[in-house]
């Protein structure tokens, strides 16, 4: 395990109830045989991320989920509907008095993100005052890493589905970009005509 991979902690937001899927769970979606929570910490294990935290929600509430998640943290997060700033809020607080330095937050319904790009957001990790995300084509985009000195402000600004957006966007010039339209497709599984993505 390299120093980075101790460091940094793998944050999953699987607590999605997919709204506009009629009510699917994103993270019980299948994708290549298992369910996309599943598939999603294969990925993230692959790129390094040796901790794993799954923040869960719709999936938790219809019973505990039907997929292999053994030496994931699971955080379940009572207030999923409220959008993806709960979730991430979820996450954040799960990893206090953990040790990690930074978390690299990953979403469950982008599977055309897959290691490489997690691998090369992770190296750009350097303390607690990293703030680092994936872009495509200049874009920003997931995961993002974000280093312990922002959480407290992240939390702050995390409501409904805006997640770090805000705060990403104040301290933009601290953020580093790290190019991934090479190696990864950040779209995501929303709506009925996007589980065409799915195999």
């Amino acid at each position: 395990m390299t120093e980075n991979e101790q460091q940094v902690a793998g944050v999953l937001l699987a607590a999605g109830g997919g709204r506009r899927l009629g009510g699917r769970p994103k993270a019980l979606l299948r994708h290549r045989g298992r369910p996309l929570v599943e598939h999603a910490v294969g990925f993230l294990r692959a790129a390094g991320c040796a901790r794993l935290h799954v923040v869960l929600g719709a999936a938790a509430a219809a019973g505990p989920p039907a997929a292999d998640l053994g030496g994931c943290v699971l955080v379940e997060n009572p207030e999923w509907a409220d959008g993806m700033g709960a979730s991430l809020r979820a996450g954040l607080d799960s990893l206090a008095g953990t040790g990690a330095r930074a978390a690299l937050v990953s979403l469950v319904d982008q599977p055309g993100i897959g290691p490489e790009a997690v691998t090369r957001v992770l190296a750009a990790f350097e303390d607690e005052s990293s703030l680092v995300s994936a872009a495509y084509d200049g874009v920003r985009g997931h995961p993002v890493l974000l280093g312990a000195a922002h959480w407290a402000g992240i939390a702050a600004t995390a409501t409904g589905d805006r997640g770090a957006r805000a705060y990403l966007r104040e301290h933009r010039d601290a953020l580093v970009l790290v190019e991934c339209g090479d190696v990864a497709e950040p779209y995501d599984i929303d709506t009925a005509a996007d589980l065409a993505h799915l195999e």
